[in-house]
């Protein structure tokens, strides 16, 4: 019988403020239990060990930076909706680094089509628009801009840009407008 007060949603929320206190790495189904100050057993009603409360924390993360990505871009085209993204996943970086790490945790391939990792493609697509990109030179985009965003953002949380002028902030500035500039001219032939 479960635990009176635990579900499957409380479970992961609680898991996700915990991989932002301790890493995503770190989270455990026995981690979680003594936070709750329950048997490890009480939580297998909800969540069958920990990969599985992992890959919920991970979907759960996901579902919140599209939800936020969204939200940022609505109304938005051109550079003023790339710079809403990219501000929406180097401030998730910042704010909740453990989740940011679930987010990008690799999930099997059904787990992965049913998540809102489909959305975030989604939406950088549509921000890709505005700059009249075809395929595959889309797909490339795409894959430069996520490499991008999580690229610095992780290093930059890790304190990788503190130790030299300029300040990181100018230097995303300067990111943002290269990467405009890059997507208005993207190269037409590929280069060997």
């Amino acid at each position: 019988m479960a635990r009176v007060g635990l579900t499957t949603d409380r479970l992961v929320r609680a898991g996700a403020e915990l991989a932002d206190e301790v890493g995503f790495e770190q989270v455990t189904a026995s981690e979680l239990a003594r936070r709750f100050d329950v048997k490890v057993a009480s939580l297998y009603s909800h969540v069958k060990n920990s990969q599985d409360l992992r890959t919920r924390i991970a979907l759960f993360a996901l579902e919140e930076l599209a939800d936020l990505a969204a939200d940022a871009v609505a109304g938005r085209a051109g550079k003023d909706a790339l710079a809403a993204f990219a501000n929406v996943y180097r401030d998730y970086e910042h704010d909740h680094p453990g989740r940011a790490a679930a987010a990008r945790m690799r999930l099997d391939p059904g787990a992965a089509a049913a998540s809102a990792g489909v959305r975030h493609a989604q939406l950088t697509r549509a921000i890709l628009r505005g700059y009249d990109l075809t395929e595959p030179d889309a797909t490339h985009a795409v894959r430069l801009l996520g490499s991008v965003f999580h690229g610095y953002s992780s290093l930059e949380s890790a304190g990788g840009f503190s130790h030299s002028a300029p300040d990181s902030e100018e230097t995303w500035h300067r990111i943002l407008d290269a990467l405009d500039s890059l997507l208005r001219n993207w190269p037409t032939e590929p280069t060997s």
